[in-house]
């Protein structure tokens, strides 16, 4: 396994519901520390990692965000089951029988999420979607009294369950969290091209918490770093699987990274859109356009902190998000990768202040 693979697969295995984003925090600073010249993070928990390149230049933003759809134990019952709410934007429709992790006071539990079962519902009620209210958590416990002596309190955080997983072929990679430990992971991979070399710019680069419940890590961070460019690199939605139109989505995977032209929280900064676009073509990556009329990213936040800040995202085509299992091509992070880079290498003051005009 290359490094790449090896940061994804640490980055997507490790938990991180909105609000505990922790454990993927600390790998970040693991990573960022050894490239970067200093590293910090806000009150609300996002890490940024401050690299100088002409001290005189803007200061570029690159942020991924660590949170991950996830859910949120609010109530035990007196059989033992476990009453949640979702974090972030779950569908009834991949949710049941699915594996979770607890992250209890004393440690992870596993559980699985259980309704009333079909067999005894009336065929009208069969036909329909189960309700997230009518869902629960079944860890095995037999009381509240023995989840609870097993660790588990209201407020614990729970994620789902997939391994880290390299699909026959050798190109697509499957696990939980790709939306948006992939974010994370190109960041660092970023970072690791730009180790040792010359960049017109200061980069600030890490990742963000709490995007997944209202892109609120990147209200804060944008604040406290006031780049002059911010880019989020993200996830978007593939529309190479069965039923699926270019109307509905854009993106194949396997044909490069995603340059967000419009989503329900941005318009991108056009010129910087251009930069991004001009910037591939001049290099022949190959890339394609998203688009989305619902959904948002932290773009969408950070570019209205201060004065406004240029921003755009730039992604990757993604198979089944918001689910247990989520799909990524290896040649579009790839490229992403190599995308972002040399954008950033081109972000000088010049260029930075005609994206003002």
């Amino acid at each position: 396994m290359d490094a790449s693979l090896e940061l994804l697969r640490e980055l997507t295995e490790a938990p991180g519901a909105p609000g505990a984003e922790g454990p993927v925090r600390e790998l970040m600073r693991k990573h960022l520390e050894g490239l970067t010249d200093e590293v910090s993070q806000d009150g609300l928990g996002s890490i940024v990692g401050k690299k100088v390149g002409d001290p005189a230049g803007p200061k570029v933003m690159v942020m991924g965000h660590m949170d991950e759809v996830a859910f949120l134990v609010t109530h035990i019952t007196p059989e033992g089951f476990l009453r949640f709410e979702t974090l972030g934007g779950w569908w009834e429709q991949v949710m049941l029988a699915q594996r979770v992790r607890v992250l209890g006071r004393k440690g992870e539990i596993i559980g699985v999420i259980g309704s009333k079962p079909p067999h005894v519902l009336p065929k009208e009620e069969r036909d329909k979607v189960v309700r997230k209210k009518d869902m629960f958590i079944d860890i095995g416990a037999g009381s509240r009294e023995e989840a609870m002596e097993l660790g588990v309190r209201p407020g614990d955080p729970v994620v789902p369950i997939c391994p880290f997983t390299v699909l026959s072929g050798g190109k697509f990679i499957m696990a939980k969290a790709i939306d948006n430990r992939s974010g994370c992971a190109a960041v660092i991979d970023v970072l690791r091209r730009l180790k040792d070399t010359d960049h017109p710019n200061v980069v600030y680069a890490g990742a963000t918490v709490q995007e997944e419940v209202g892109l609120r890590g990147a209200q804060t961070a944008a604040q406290w770093i006031q780049p002059d460019v911010f880019i989020a690199v993200d996830v978007g939605i593939a529309g190479d699987t069965p039923g699926l139109s270019e109307r509905e989505a854009l993106g194949k995977c396997g044909q490069g990274p995603l340059v967000l032209l419009y989503d329900a929280t941005l318009v991108p900064n056009g010129p910087l859109r251009d930069l991004v676009i001009d910037t591939a073509e001049e290099l022949g990556i190959p890339y394609q356009f998203d688009a989305m009329a619902g959904g948002g990213t932290d773009a969408g936040r950070a570019h209205l902190a201060g004065r406004g800040i240029p921003s755009i995202v730039i992604g990757f085509p993604t198979r089944y998000i918001h689910s247990h299992a989520a799909l990524l091509h290896r040649d579009d992070y790839d490229r992403a990768v190599r995308l972002l880079t040399e954008v950033v290498r081109r972000l000088d003051r010049e260029t930075v202040d005609r994206l003002m005009q």
